[in-house]
């Protein structure tokens, strides 16, 4: 009676195919230090957000020929979300939130009609018939990729074509955005964020945190992402690895209990560049196949939402007195982690970009299996119990 689905299989497979050995440690901080090196040559170019765009390129060119063939090893990179949760719940301070407070209702306007045209581009491709209804809403609504992900195996969408729609939308806009924001004039609220060291061989790289005493931050640090964990997976959030932390840290700032502990100079570098490989490693030849019907649908789809995006934050800049660059980065269809890259790289105004995006992040990964369990019986009718999926070879 069950419809079986197709998944594909770790310990079988054809006589020729590649068996996948992972990547030893010492193999791993070679990946690391050559993203690091190839970031930091960015840097002095002077090129925007040089380290995670460079982590990306590196994974891409080593994951496409198939010189690596596995992810980015997991420990590292939710360590990479943690303290990249720390660092957003880090920025929001409450003058942040007070002096954001008149643009907040502008902002969510903007961000909900982002959502609807993703949801509308997703019921378009559906009707090309490539594709189930499940899979292609999960494919296209933005934020929270690894939770659409979850998503997507737990609902039985295709989980490489949600993996390809997602980080292709993610590399996109973490390869454009540190482009548009320079482009787009002076920031109203510059000293908001905080740039990226000058010199990637500056004292200040040496700093691991931002406060003085370099050993008590460091300590409060690891205490305050290992709580921000268990809470965010307490408290089942979406992407409990990034929000959980980010959480913590808001209500350890707003209370003053400690200070001093967010990521800086090496540190967050390193936290970057493990996010930059990470999205690039997920980009595989034999995904690409698998989903090449598909691509130029996906892309188009990524390119129609971001110019709208771009166009609905110039609006919103001129009615809410924002700087454009700030509205956009809050706005845009990125991937968490590089938007907030892009924002601390070109001293954008953090605290409000993270709670704009956290506050999607949270409405997308709550309402998009809502959307995907509503579609069911027409996905259905598309794909009878008899027949496989369109997306299954």
């Amino acid at each position: 009676m069950g419809k079986a689905r197709a998944r594909p299989s770790g310990t079988a497979g054809p006589p020729n195919a590649r068996v996948r050995r992972p990547l030893s440690a010492w193999s791993w901080c070679a990946v690391v230090v050559t993203a690091l090196l190839v970031g930091a040559g960015a840097h002095a170019a002077g090129v925007p957000g040089p380290y995670m765009l460079a982590g990306l390129l590196v994974g891409m060119v080593l994951a496409l020929p198939g010189l690596v063939t596995t992810t980015f090893p997991r420990p590292a990179y939710r360590i990479s979300q943690a303290m990249a949760g720390v660092l957003m719940g880090g920025y929001i301070q409450p003058a942040a939130l007070r002096a954001a407070a008149p643009a907040m209702l502008p902002l969510t306007v903007v961000t909900v009609v982002t959502v609807l045209l993703s949801v509308g581009i997703a019921r378009r491709i559906e009707r090309t018939g490539l594709i189930d209804r499940p899979t292609a809403t999960l494919a296209t609504v933005p934020g929270g990729a690894a939770a659409m992900l979850v998503a997507a195996d737990e609902l039985g969408a295709d989980t490489r074509l949600v993996a390809i729609a997602q980080y292709s939308r993610v590399a996109m806009i973490a390869v454009t955005a540190p482009v548009v924001v320079p482009l787009s004039g002076p920031l109203l609220h510059g000293s908001a964020g905080s740039a990226e060291p000058h010199s990637p061989v500056s004292p200040q790289m040496l700093h691991l945190v931002a406060g003085a005493h370099q050993p008590a931050g460091l300590l409060v640090l690891c205490a305050v992402a290992v709580l921000g964990v268990q809470v965010g997976r307490r408290l089942r959030l979406p992407a409990p690895m990034v929000l959980g932390p980010m959480l913590v840290t808001v209500v350890a700032t707003f209370s003053g209990a400690v200070h001093g502990f967010r990521p800086a100079g090496l540190l967050q570098t390193l936290v970057f560049t493990c996010i930059g490989l990470e999205i690039g490693l997920r980009f595989r030849r034999d995904s690409l196949r698998h989903a090449r019907r598909l691509l130029p649908w996906m892309v188009g789809g990524t390119i129609i939402v971001s110019v709208v995006s771009a166009v609905l934050a110039w609006l919103l800049a001129r009615l809410a007195n924002l700087s454009y660059a700030d509205a956009y980065l809050a706005t845009t269809p990125g991937g968490i982690n590089a938007v907030l890259a892009t924002s601390v790289a070109t001293n954008a105004d953090v605290g409000l970009v993270s709670s704009v995006q956290s506050m999607r992040l949270f409405a997308v990964v709550t309402l998009a299996p809502v959307l995907v369990h509503l579609s069911f019986p027409r996905s259905r009718r598309c794909a009878p119990p008899d027949e496989a999926p369109s997306h299954v070879r």
